[in-house]
């Protein structure tokens, strides 16, 4: 089992940036992807980026160029940087794990992130 947690989330004037920290711990099986995703109010989760162990990266559309995900596979944690933040942007950002070969998949519990004046 795997646990999923975290941090950096808030309050953000459009324009402003945020970075967004995860760290697994439990029974972490590689290779294996890590990434985030959000969904907003009324709206279905969707893709932010996702990142594999060996640093292969896909990022959505929507925040492709003004975003940054990174892994630190020693300390089982991803961070994602995202810069030029609009309002759109608005949503509660969960963290994911996917492991390739064996295991489940595991959200995070969400944090909340606010993109207003």
């Amino acid at each position: 089992q795997v646990q999923l947690v975290e941090s950096g989330g808030g309050l953000v004037q459009p324009g402003g940036s945020l970075r967004l920290s995860c760290v697994a711990s439990g029974d972490i099986f590689s290779p294996n992807a890590m990434g985030w995703y959000r969904q907003a109010p009324g709206k279905q989760r969707e893709l932010v980026a996702t990142i594999s162990t060996i640093g292969v990266t896909n990022y959505a559309n929507s925040v492709q160029g003004r975003s940054t995900i990174s892994r630190d596979n020693a300390k089982n944690s991803v961070y994602l940087q995202i810069d030029k933040l609009k309002p759109d942007d608005t949503a509660v950002y969960y963290c994911n794990y996917r492991p390739f070969t064996q295991g489940r998949s595991t959200w995070g519990q969400g944090t909340q992130v606010t993109v207003s004046a």
